[in-house]
């Protein structure tokens, strides 16, 4: 899919560093608007810089598509995480133990939890469920969701409705039995409308960078521009495209299939 960002101002953030999986990662500000966001949106200064802070202080790979960018319009960006992410930050976690994942269904009128992905022909689907084992507690993790609250009604939600409320049971799972590692990372399954996305962009990124901030010095200062500007408006803006079919814009927010 072409990357359809109509503009975004040129902050000349420094470059961050930091290493994830085992692998060296250097993210420029370009770098996330040229390749790491979809949709149609104006990506702003602030949104690049969470974004960059983001992957930096939950070391995350982008070019992995393990973190990126997704803005239509003028509804504030949304940071998605992919599952992969989740997997292998509660898989390096010292207390993961494991999980338990599947869906839950209406049967001769009694709700039924059942394991992995499949149900009876007559059976309803009405939510996912995971348990989440770790070796410092006596009991799991139990999560429950709703299907009716989840299902976007969009194609993969068509198409895979049983693979798609059981991912998110796992993700919701391990980032109640994990907190402080997974507190502010979201997939683009989360039952989340736009409002409740701008709270997670600019107020737990927020909370992020101001925890590692007094740990660790943030290198994302600004350089020093030929010529001072005022105020974010008299930047230069760089158009590629402001148009895009409603059809486009469903597409894009379907995010990638597990």
């Amino acid at each position: 899919m072409t990357n359809q960002v109509a503009q975004v101002a040129q902050q000349n953030f420094e470059p961050v560093s930091f290493e994830a999986n085992g692998e060296n990662i250097t993210l420029s500000e370009m770098d996330v608007v040229n390749y790491l966001v979809s949709g149609n949106g104006n990506i702003e200064p602030k949104e690049v810089l969470m974004f960059m802070n983001l992957c930096k202080y939950q070391k995350l790979n982008p070019f992995l598509k393990e973190a990126y960018l997704v803005k239509f319009g003028g509804n504030p960006a949304q940071i998605i995480t992919s599952k992969e992410a989740f997997m292998k930050r509660a898989e390096s976690h010292p207390q993961y133990e494991g999980f338990e994942a599947g869906i839950i269904v209406e049967r001769n009128g009694e709700m039924v939890e059942i394991e992995g992905a499949v149900k009876l022909k007559n059976d309803v689907i009405i939510g996912g469920w995971c348990r989440v084992y770790r070796k410092d507690r006596k009991t799991p993790i139990t999560t429950k969701i709703s299907f009716e609250e989840f299902n976007k009604g969009q194609s993969t939600w068509k198409s895979m409705p049983l693979t798609m409320i059981r991912k998110s049971a796992v993700v919701n799972g391990l980032r109640e039995a994990f907190p402080e590692n997974l507190g502010a990372m979201y997939t683009e399954d989360d039952s989340l409308n736009t409002g409740e996305r701008k709270d997670i962009t600019d107020l737990s990124l927020q909370q992020e960078i101001q925890q590692n901030a007094n740990t660790e010095e943030l290198d994302v200062a600004p350089a020093k521009p030929e010529k001072e500007k005022t105020s974010v408006q008299e930047a230069e803006y760089v158009e590629v495209s402001q148009q895009t079919t409603q059809e486009q814009q469903q597409t894009s927010m379907d995010g990638p299939g597990f």
